[in-house]
């Protein structure tokens, strides 16, 4: 079988020739940047891509994302530039994730990294977090409650709950990598410790983790978090920011960059 890496960066060229578009960054966003993948866990690649200017320069609106579901192993989407930099002066957790995604398959010209640098002026610790909480309480709602639960999903709770942790001691994006959240936000050698890195040993070994017995160290900790994460949000407040200007000029740079 074709190394995957390669599959799917013949799929952007091929993405880039079919649309006529360029790809300026494409990166992992799922499981397998997070740093627990499954043996069966997909390739959940995402892009952002640049149009030519006339295309542009219409008074119709036009789409603005491209998918391409490949196979059952491999889905594929992506956003224009100008629809990612809409999104991204509100702080869009998941675009912010993508910039600093540890997989990364393609970056071409200056953009992305245009858009790091501008990331501090942008991020919004309540809309982060929000999004990371809503993720939280709605995992730990359909899938850890009663006394045997689906145990990977843990993983799916933990995660955003150890995000908005991050948030709060740190004010700032948190990591993608699940085991660098562990790392700095959980005391060694406490029993939740203990149960998340078992857990995680077993994910990562390939171990079926379906239906089991509840774990009660992590399940009290989500609970205590999800309800005391609940209670701050509702007083936090984002400065106001506006750096419209900025991203207007990244916008035109990058069509002056890309197409000449």
């Amino acid at each position: 079988m074709k190394d995957m890496t390669q599959l799917i960066k013949e799929q952007l060229k091929q993405l880039e020739n079919d649309e006529q578009v360029c790809i300026l960054y494409a990166c992992e966003s799922g499981s397998r940047a997070w740093g627990f993948p499954s043996k069966d866990s997909d390739y959940d690649v995402r892009f952002i891509y640049v149009r030519r200017p006339e295309w542009y320069l219409s008074i119709f609106e036009q789409r603005d994302v491209i998918e391409r579901p490949i196979n059952d192993m491999l889905d594929i989407s992506g956003w224009d530039l100008k629809k990612t930099l809409n999104l991204f002066r509100k702080s869009n957790p998941p675009l912010l994730e993508w910039l600093q995604s540890p997989i990364q398959y393609e970056e071409k010209y200056s953009v992305a990294q245009q858009i790091r640098e501008l990331s501090p002026l942008t991020f919004s610790p309540v809309s982060c977090m929000y999004h990371y909480l809503n993720m939280a309480r709605g995992n730990y709602r359909d899938y850890l409650q009663g006394d045997r639960v689906k145990i990977k999903k843990y993983f799916y709770v933990l995660r955003p709950i150890l995000a908005c942790e991050w948030i709060e001691q740190y004010n700032e994006m948190p990591p993608m990598e699940f085991d660098e959240l562990v790392e700095n936000l959980l005391p060694i050698g406490g029993k939740l410790r203990e149960s998340i890195e078992q857990l995680l040993v077993r994910k990562k070994a390939g171990d079926e983790l379906d239906y089991e017995r509840r774990i009660s160290p992590i399940n009290d900790y989500l609970e205590e978090r999800i309800a005391y994460f609940e209670r701050i949000t509702g007083s936090m407040r984002s400065p106001k920011s506006n750096h419209d200007e900025h991203l207007d000029a990244l916008f035109r740079t990058a069509l002056r960059e890309v197409w000449g």
